[in-house]
């Protein structure tokens, strides 16, 4: 049986130093800490949950608390926010050992202190079958200026800030346990295990002022431009041919005779993002960008809430497949 408490110290122990105001540290029954006058707090949590988001078979405990970050930072990213604090609560089964969970924080603590991210808390307790992980993560944003899906008009241009597919193009790798492939395109195991999410980038559309909506591609394409056609209540026309892939997710669909464009559209865990910016302004100044964004389409007029792709010159609706996190992997 576990010592929670002697557990905790031992999992903070290796928390980078502290950059942010914390007044009152993890250790206390609540954190306390100090935000930036004249702005306002974004808040956002994910939920990793083992055989349903990760297996231990194609994630190392390293790449798992990686992982986790870069979920919340890629939500972060989406908000335009700069992420600031973060708590982390564990259900752990018997049959995870504390030097893997010690594994588990030192990827989170990589990634964390790349954006000065510090964690500030949690809690552990015990779960009978699966390994659970829930990061709460808070960030701060000029009041007024986060970035919203449903800002969206007639007009703008649709654009991604990288390749897509890549991310699940690696899993599929992991699952069918290739090592040949593994060796021929680490870059694709990495997309998979060590997403970097576009949090400068967010920042800086934030800090421009200009009516972005914006979403991280968490789930895919082909969900995340629904949901801001949703929100914004407008249409979408994409192109596929437009679509940025990698040389390394091209060669390995070569390979495996399959599409590509299925795992850039409805992979998911790319942690880019896709977004719609009024035409004028991206034209001026996108290519300023401090990454790239890639136009992929426009915003169009006609009939509202609705995601349409030309695929060889045709037009279809595109249809909403993006990863189900009801779904096991």
């Amino acid at each position: 049986m576990r010592d929670e408490f002697v557990l905790i110290q031992q999992l903070l122990a290796q928390r980078p130093p502290v950059t942010r105001p914390v007044v009152v540290d993890a250790g206390d029954d609540a954190a306390v800490v100090s935000m930036a006058p004249g702005y306002q707090v974004v808040i956002s949590s994910d939920t990793m949950v083992e055989t349903v988001h990760f297996l231990r078979a194609t994630m190392r405990p390293a790449d798992i608390g990686w992982k986790l970050m870069a979920a919340n930072l890629s939500d972060m990213a989406a908000m335009g926010a700069t992420p600031t604090f973060a708590l982390l609560s564990l259900a752990v089964p018997s049959n995870w050992s504390e030097s893997e969970l010690v594994e588990i924080y030192k990827g989170l603590y990589q990634l964390a202190a790349k954006h000065e991210v510090t964690l500030v808390g949690g809690d552990t307790v015990s779960s009978p079958h699966t390994l659970v992980l829930t990061l709460t993560i808070l960030g701060e944003v000029r009041a007024g200026r986060a970035l919203r899906r449903s800002t969206a008009e007639k007009g703008d241009i649709v654009f991604v800030t990288g390749t897509l597919g890549d991310s699940a193009a690696g899993l599929n790798i992991l699952l069918h346990h290739d090592e040949e492939r593994s060796e021929l395109h680490p870059k694709l195991l990495q997309a998979h295990r060590r997403p970097h999410p576009c949090v400068t980038l967010g920042k800086w559309l934030a800090a421009s002022g200009e009516r972005i909506a914006l979403n991280d591609i968490s789930d895919g394409i082909s969900q995340e431009a629904w949901e801001i056609a949703d929100a914004s209540g407008v249409h979408l026309l994409l192109e596929q041919d437009k679509l940025p892939l990698s040389k390394e997710v091209i060669a390995y669909a070569d390979q495996m005779q399959m599409d590509p464009y299925e795992w850039a559209l409805h992979g998911g865990e790319d942690f880019q993002l896709l977004g719609t910016a009024p035409a004028t302004w991206f034209q001026r100044k996108a290519a300023s960008a401090p990454t790239p964004m890639i136009p992929i389409g426009y915003v169009e007029s006609g009939r509202g809430s609705e995601v349409e792709i030309v695929r060889s010159g045709e037009r279809e609706q595109l249809t909403r497949a993006g990863y189900n996190h009801g779904r096991k992997r």
